[in-house]
């Protein structure tokens, strides 16, 4: 991964003479490395400052900056003024989006420099994976497809949303990850209408849908999933309900390639719904990239008036969510290439009864 590289490149199209980069994303996308430190990158070079108890690792991980801790009569921001001034930065991005209004108030009181809001210029080179990139969020997936695969043996009837949920968080440790990318949602029959259910101690039942929505941090980068699957025989318009969210996702994949503005994928999936009669319960986009970040842009939703870049790796999740009844989502995470994509989960779609 050579990112500091492509962020000193990407400077001169934002007008800027250099970057600061203080958020844990933004600091893990520079320098590979989770820890609680700033970053300065020039086009003259790059400097990494962090504290006692993350210098050592710093150290052995980062290349490409100079690592070191700040002076203690300087603090970080003394020490990122002193270069700046060195090396003639007058214009300095900065992470407007992460920043606090103290913190800005703070590096603003400190600098010499302009503060320019720059947000963009890391998000920009964000939403296009490489190949590292790509290998870390392929293992992630294939480490939550294999957890989908067990935890089907586990739902039954008479288990728990929050049992469900915690035997999830196991599996995906026990297989390797990180963590998880965010609390696994787990929504067993009226809840399942409920986009981001938190799970509770409501029993799994016969006749129920159950949605699972799911995922792990592999080497940084996140995986993400949703499957519904039904605990008994489902009702004729359950499955009325699972054939059309599926065949939407399938329209959203196949409108789905690099250069296409999200917009018009959203539109290719919502159309389904709407034609089968249920497009007054499907309230959200279609999908959201991420990354280092289990929501990034750019997304598939009808705000995103803008192409998406070959190289993004979008969620493809149409739900239909009935109010009191259940609901239905089924995500993918793709890969989108010059002429469509690559579908990097490889868990059944067909509506599976247990």
């Amino acid at each position: 991964m050579e990112h500091l590289e492509a962020i000193a490149a990407a400077l001169g199209k934002y007008g800027l003479d250099g970057m600061l980069v203080t958020s844990e994303p933004g600091e893990f996308y520079a320098v590979g490395f989770h820890g609680e430190g700033t970053a300065l990158v020039t086009g003259e070079g790059a400097w990494y400052f962090t504290d006692p108890r993350y210098i050592e690792a710093a150290g052995q991980q980062i290349r490409g900056a100079a690592v070191a801790l700040p002076d203690p009569g300087k603090g970080v921001r003394g020490m990122i003024a002193d270069l700046a001034r060195e090396h003639g930065v007058r214009r300095l991005g900065i992470e407007d989006e992460y920043l606090s209004l103290a913190q800005f108030r703070g590096w603003e009181k400190a600098l010499e420099a302009e503060l320019v809001p720059a947000s963009a210029l890391l998000a920009g080179l964000r939403a296009v994976k490489d190949a590292e990139e790509l290998a870390a969020m392929t293992e992630a997936q294939r480490i939550t497809d294999e957890c989908f695969a067990e935890i089907l043996n586990y739902l039954r009837p008479g288990v728990t949303e929050r049992e469900v949920a915690a035997r999830l968080t196991y599996l995906m440790a026990a297989r390797g990850a990180q963590r998880n990318s965010f609390d696994p949602i787990v929504a067993a029959g009226p809840n399942g209408s409920k986009p981001h259910a938190v799970p509770g101690d409501d029993r799994l039942m016969p006749g129920q849908f159950v949605t699972m929505d799911f995922g792990c941090v592999y080497e940084g980068y996140c995986s993400d999933m949703t499957r519904t699957v039904a605990i008994g025989q489902p009702t004729d318009e359950m499955r009325r309900v699972y054939s059309t969210v599926l065949q939407a996702q399938l329209a959203g994949i196949a409108a789905a390639k690099g250069g296409v503005k999200g917009s018009l994928v959203h539109e290719a999936a919502a159309r389904v719904i709407a034609e089968a009669g249920y497009g007054a319960y499907f309230g959200h986009g279609f999908g959201h990239s991420l990354g280092i970040e289990i929501h990034e842009n750019p997304r598939f939703s009808p705000a995103w008036d803008r192409e998406v870049p070959a190289g993004a790796v979008v969620s493809a999740e149409p739900g239909i969510y009935l109010p009191g009844q259940f609901g239905v989502r089924i995500e993918d995470v793709i890969v989108l290439t010059e002429t469509g994509c690559t579908d990097l989960t490889q868990s059944p779609k067909d509506l599976i009864i247990l």
